[in-house]
């Protein structure tokens, strides 16, 4: 495991194992020991082990992966599975939100428009990204450049990664809550193809804003909710410690909502999680995207404005008592 990795707690059992082997390996350098079989008995017992731990996560422990601070954000994948990027900025209304990016690019050779939630790396690029919640005016860029795929003939691509839309006070001075309405409304008019990815964290109408597409991908250990784990156990349990309780109920991971359909597809990650192997989830990514964008592509667009409406008026499911 590399040590620039952050170990989540579950994970504290392969760091131990790889600290040890990392001691022996030390030495066996420095006093020529011959140690390569307990060496290789560790290393098997790590593969045995990693694989019993994440084929076997829970939906807590998958939320924890969705929020590692090393895990692939937008620009890391736009980088990774577009080519040249541009990056366009502000509302024209109000100012740029660092929170929600957007541009053009090309994917395998066509022109495409690309929106996502970026976070930071650092506590300065934190500050200024606002840990990828974004204001009003983010929600207002990502439309103006919906609109302006929509005037040219660019697929749209859009990535979620946020904890939900920002909730301060100038947030709701500047309408917070109507620049995602109206983002909500127009998104089901835009007359290209659209594909969201939900690569981390998919928090209620802050992920929703950018979210309304003719198809909703979700990578393996990311997660989409209406709140929070932690949000849900403050409100259910009043207290916040029983957020892997809600975790469980709130059936926000990616396979509960393939079952439930609320997503179309979920694209797998490497073991241990999107930050071990970048290139290979990106890889993963890139080639489902593919997938989709080719079928999308031959649908005729008044079939493709519709689809898209009964694709989410059909979500959800009720009983009648009479």
């Amino acid at each position: 495991m590399d040590s620039s990795i952050q170990v989540l707690e579950f994970e504290k059992p392969l760091a131990e194992l790889e600290r040890m082997i990392a001691h022996l390996r030390s030495h066996n350098n420095q006093h020529d020991l011959k140690v390569e079989k307990e060496i290789s008995n560790l290393e098997s017992k790590i593969g045995k082990l990693r694989s019993d731990i994440y084929s076997n996560l829970n939906p807590w422990q998958r939320v924890q992966i969705a929020r590692h601070p090393k895990r692939p954000y937008t620009l890391d994948y736009v980088g990774l599975c577009f080519e040249e990027f541009n990056e366009i900025h502000g509302d024209r209304l109000f100012s740029d939100d660092q929170a929600l990016i957007g541009g053009t690019a090309r994917f395998q050779g066509e022109a495409v428009m690309v929106i996502g939630h970026q976070k930071g790396r650092d506590t300065k690029e934190r500050t200024k990204r606002n840990f990828g919640m974004a204001n009003p005016e983010g929600y207002r860029k990502a439309l103006r450049l919906m609109k302006m795929a929509d005037k040219f003939g660019l697929p749209v691509f859009t990535f979620v990664d946020t904890p939900g839309a920002f909730p301060g006070i100038g947030a709701e001075e500047r309408h917070i809550s109507e620049a995602i309405a109206v983002n909500l409304r127009e998104m089901f008019a835009v007359k290209v193809p659209m594909l969201c990815t939900i690569i981390g964290e998919g928090g209620s109408g802050g992920a929703l804003g950018i979210a309304v597409t003719d198809r909703v991908l979700i990578m393996e250990n990311a997660y989409y909710s209406v709140i929070s784990p932690e949000g849900c156990a403050a409100i259910l349990w009043k207290d916040r410690s029983h957020s892997a309780k809600a975790a469980e109920a709130l059936k926000i991971t990616a396979p509960d909502l393939l079952k439930h359909g609320l997503v179309d597809e979920v694209i797998p990650e490497p073991v241990g999680g999107a930050h071990y192997k970048p290139e290979v989830a990106a890889q993963n990514l890139k080639v489902v995207l593919a997938k989709h964008l080719g079928e999308l592509k031959k649908l005729p667009l008044e079939r493709l404005i519709e689809l898209r409406f009964e694709k989410f008026r059909k979500m959800g499911s009720f009983l009648e008592k009479r």
